[in-house]
C-alpha cells in the first residue's frame, strides 16, 4: 500500500535520521539516489528499509529493478511524491532511498598493502569536503581513509552525496588522533602533512614508501596531537595571492603525486 501521509510513523522515523543525534543513537543512516544506493548494496552494506516514489523515477531508474538486495516485503515502501520529498534532502530527488546500518570498522581491521597509502582527515568540518576527500581517496586507491576527531558526521547525508558512494567502496575508520598516531608508528608508516612554511615541495618527497597523508581543517589546521607527532612536512607551491587551497584539492594533488611516483617504473 502506498504511503500518502507525512505523519506516517515510518516517514517520521526516517526524517529523524537527518539529525546526527538520531543516527548515532540508532546506528542507522540514510542513503539517497540511484548511484549511491546501488554502490552501498554492491559493497555489502546492510539495507534495513527501502523507500521509493515511482512518480519521481528518472528514465535510468525506471528501467531497473530496485533495490539489488531487497529487504523483506514488509520493509519496502512505496510513497507518493509529496511524502518522498519529506524524507529527501535533494532538490530533485530520483525517488530512491534506503535506510542502512552503520559500520564501525577498527584500525586493526585495515588490510595494509606492502607500502600502504592512507588518507587521514583530522577535524574536517564541512560535509562537502569530507565527501570529496572520500571520492578522491577511492579514485587514488588508498588502503583506507581514517577520520580523526570528527567535526562532521561520516554518515551525514551530504557526506554520502558528496562522496558519490565512495564511502561504501573503501575502508573508512573513525578514531581519535591519540589512538592513531601510535598505531601508525607501530606499523612504520611515515606521517606526512602540508604547511606553507615547509622547505620541501610535495613532489620532492618519496611517496613510494608507507605513507599517511594527514589533512587538517582549513580554518584551524592540524590539531595539537599531530603538531607534536613526528611528522614530515611538505608544501604545494602557491604562485598567486592566496596562501591555502581547499583541503579536498590539496589531498587530490598529493595523492595523485603518490600514484605518479608509485607507477613511475612500471
Amino acid at each position: 500500500m502506498e504511503i500518502s501521509s507525512t505523519q506516517n510513523p515510518n516517514i517520521k522515523a526516517v526524517v529523524k535520521l537527518k539529525k546526527r543525534r538520531e543516527r548515532d543513537a540508532q546506528s542507522l543512516f540514510v542513503v539517497e539516489g540511484n548511484r549511491e544506493l546501488n554502490r552501498a548494496l554492491e559493497s555489502g552494506w546492510e539495507l534495513i528499509e527501502f523507500y521509493s516514489a515511482p512518480s519521481l523515477f528518472s528514465d535510468e531508474v525506471a528501467d531497473r529493478s530496485f533495490p539489488l538486495d531487497a529487504p523483506p516485503a514488509d520493509k519496502s515502501y512505496v510513497c507518493t511524491k509529496e511524502v518522498f520529498k519529506k524524507i529527501s534532502i535533494r532538490e530533485n530527488p530520483d525517488g530512491i532511498l534506503g535506510v542502512f546500518k552503520q559500520k564501525n570498522l577498527l584500525l586493526s581491521e585495515i588490510k595494509l598493502s606492502e607500502a600502504p597509502l592512507l588518507l587521514v582527515c583530522d577535524h574536517i568540518e564541512k560535509p562537502g569536503n569530507l565527501g570529496a576527500m572520500l571520492r578522491t581517496a577511492d579514485a587514488a586507491g588508498v588502503d583506507a581513509v581514517i577520520v580523526c576527531d570528527a567535526q562532521t558526521d561520516m554518515y551525514n547525508p551530504n557526506v554520502v552525496r558528496a562522496s558519490m558512494g565512495a564511502l561504501f567502496m573503501l575502508p573508512v575508520i573513525l578514531c581519535e588522533s591519540h589512538e592513531l598516531i601510535p598505531w601508525l608508528k607501530q606499523h612504520h608508516i611515515n606521517i606526512l602533512s602540508t604547511t606553507p612554511q615547509s622547505e620541501s615541495l610535495y613532489c620532492e618527497k618519496d611517496l613510494t614508501k608507507s605513507t599517511a597523508l594527514v589533512m587538517g581543517a582549513e580554518h584551524e589546521g592540524l590539531s595539537e596531537d599531530w603538531l607534536q607527532a613526528d611528522m614530515q612536512q611538505i608544501k604545494i607551491p602557491m604562485l598567486g595571492s592566496c596562501d591555502s587551497l581547499n583541503v579536498s584539492n590539496t589531498s587530490a594533488i598529493i595523492l595523485y603525486e603518490a600514484i605518479r611516483q608509485r607507477n613511475r617504473d612500471r
